[in-house]
């Protein structure tokens, strides 16, 4: 009998319980929870357990077989054994953007959840791919993969997916067609700075810049870079569907071995890095994702605009390496 492959959640909010649910009701692989849990007065409550048996309750309802499990640890990483064999793990933990926050605000706390979630993943499932979620994402991935000790094929974080997703929403409205249709990539830090590729990007074969006029196109680039904040705004805390969303199209191709181009937070080095004109940190590009990790960089044309967009993205990304990696010294000095 084959055994289903097991996609591990760290961290069972919003986007953590959404991931853990599409990724079960695609049948994509057995799916186990993890959630620090809850206190209100003397009552502890553990929440993980209890979406874990909603959505399994929920897949029978509908005829789905498939296993979800829920696993409550501690913040200072009791209880993540059930990690064993994971495939795929995937971190969502960490402190959410709140109005008024910048992802570069959540840096300090999310690296410390991040520091302890991988150590774990280090000790009982030393062979699964790391799928980063936690904002801010490239700086996140980047912290995982220096700490993990992993090789970069096998740590990737979630950003582009989703902000091409954001971009192609915005042209489908505008054009009236199926976002099916929008093909278009959306690179660099997934930040304010991101780069949409309107160069190569088209719909149905037709070239973007040939269908809207320049105008229009800073105005969907503006919305696009901005998307999460408006969001933020909207339900005063970050967005979940689209995200969960993104990354379970990422996990597909890691599980299924699919060979999907997708645009990632990978890092970058060697020729790819100097391709992109990046030494040592991770960023987001267009990657060959199957079930090596990231299997194939991609090196995507960009005009002189373009590469311009880029190198101001780098170099905010760049910056705030800078910092992590004075966080991550300290810590591990201590």
């Amino acid at each position: 009998m084959t055994l289903r492959k097991v996609v591990s959640v760290v961290g069972a909010g919003n986007v953590g319980e959404h991931v853990a649910l599409l990724t079960a009701l695609k049948g994509l692989a057995d799916v186990r929870l993890f959630e620090i849990p809850r206190k209100d007065g003397d009552k502890v409550f553990e929440p993980v357990k209890g979406k874990a048996l909603d959505i399994k309750q929920m897949l029978s309802a509908m005829d789905t077989d498939c296993k979800v499990d829920g696993f409550t640890v501690s913040p200072e990483g009791e209880g993540y054994e059930p990690l064993v064999n994971s495939d795929v793990v995937v971190i969502t933990a960490g402190f959410p953007r709140k109005p008024g926050m910048s992802r570069e605000d959540l840096l300090e706390a999310n690296i410390k959840i991040i520091s302890t979630i991988v150590s774990k993943v280090k000790e009982f499932a030393p062979n699964s791919v790391l799928l980063v979620v936690t904002n801010p994402v490239d700086i996140m991935t980047y912290v995982a993969y220096k700490l993990s000790g992993f090789p970069a094929n096998r740590v990737v974080g979630m950003a582009g997916v989703l902000d091409s997703a954001r971009f192609r929403t915005f042209v489908a409205q505008e054009l009236g067609v199926s976002p099916k249709d929008v093909h278009a990539y959306v690179i660099g830090g997934h930040g304010d700075e991101m780069v949409p590729l309107i160069s190569i990007s088209n719909v149905g074969g037709i070239p973007l810049k040939d269908l809207l006029p320049k105008e229009k196109l800073n105005e969907i680039i503006h919305r696009t870079r901005f998307g999460g904040g408006e969001i933020v705004n909207l339900m005063g805390t970050s967005a979940y569907h689209a995200p969960a969303a993104s990354v379970v199209d990422m996990i597909e191709a890691l599980i299924k071995g699919t060979r999907r181009i997708l645009p990632c937070s990978v890092y970058l080095d060697g020729d790819a890095g100097e391709y992109y004109g990046v030494k040592g940190f991770c960023v987001g590009v267009p990657v060959k994702l199957g079930s090596n990790g990231v299997e194939e960089i991609i090196k995507v044309p960009m005009i002189e605009e373009e590469r311009k967009m880029w190198e101001r993205s780098v170099e905010s990304v760049r910056k705030t390496v800078e910092v992590a990696e004075v966080m991550i010294g300290e810590k591990s000095s201590r």
